[in-house]
């Protein structure tokens, strides 16, 4: 392939096979390469090199099954995947596969089958991405989240909730539950403006110095939840900005 390409001056020179041959060869993000029928590797492109140790000339004619654990080689997997694909079109999943040295990455994987002119299966093609990364960082947040939860569950002395962007209750901790008295059943889903006084939920007469007024001498709720209100954060989503909520 390499002396083909130095022989040309430009890709537009190249001939159909040999321009996608140089692109599968050129990514460096995923593992593309074909299988035979039975599920021996057939190409081997810089990515799968790149993700699994092999090279063209170690793993060309192996079985594809030596990429996976011995826990899936035992339980068929990797038959099951090649089948799956032959008999919908295609087999998507998340797993551990195996480098060369031993070690494991987590990957997403498609497997499609290849059908020849006559309609006849005559192998696969694989496409692999490590999202090893990915994954770590989702368990990390995951964890975190589970965290945060426990511990809100167990503040007993304050009331820790969220509100969606309309201002309805979304969760409802022990503290909420002792200081207003909804239970969780009760009050989820529910608007926040339930823990104001009629009052409130109206709008007061008297203009600002009659609210002022009334804020003076209201020793109880109102005062409370209006602080509570200045204290929540703004739930931001971390990818785009958007508003999500109120906790």
């Amino acid at each position: 392939m390499d002396k083909r390409v130095s022989e040309r001056t430009t890709v537009n020179e190249l001939g159909g096979l040999e321009r996608f041959e140089l692109l599968v060869n050129a990514i460096k993000d995923y593992a593309i390469y074909l299988l035979d029928r039975e599920g021996h590797v057939a190409t081997w492109n810089a990515g799968a090199e790149r993700f699994k140790g092999y090279a063209a000339g170690e793993i060309i004619g192996q079985h594809f099954s030596r990429f996976y654990t011995e826990e899936d080689r035992a339980s068929g997997l990797p038959q099951r995947a090649l089948d799956t694909a032959a008999a919908k079109g295609t087999f998507e999943a998340e797993g551990w596969r195996v480098r060369k040295d031993g070690t494991r990455f987590w990957t997403s994987v498609v497997i499609d089958p290849v059908i020849d002119g006559d309609g006849r299966l005559i192998g696969f093609a694989k496409v692999t991405r490590d999202i090893t990364d990915r994954r770590q960082a989702e368990r990390a947040l995951l964890e975190s989240e589970q965290r945060f939860r426990l511990l809100v569950q167990g503040v007993k002395d304050y009331a820790i909730y969220m509100l969606d962007p309309e201002g309805h209750v979304t969760n409802w901790n022990p503290g909420a539950q002792a200081i207003k008295g909804y239970t969780a059943d009760e009050i989820v889903g529910q608007h926040f403006s339930n823990f104001y006084t009629e009052e409130d939920r109206q709008g007061s007469e008297g203009g600002p110095s009659g609210r002022r007024e009334r804020r003076r001498t209201d020793r109880g709720a109102r005062r409370r939840h209006r602080a509570e209100c200045r204290r929540w954060p703004r739930l931001l989503d971390p990818c785009d900005g958007r508003f999500l909520g109120i906790r």
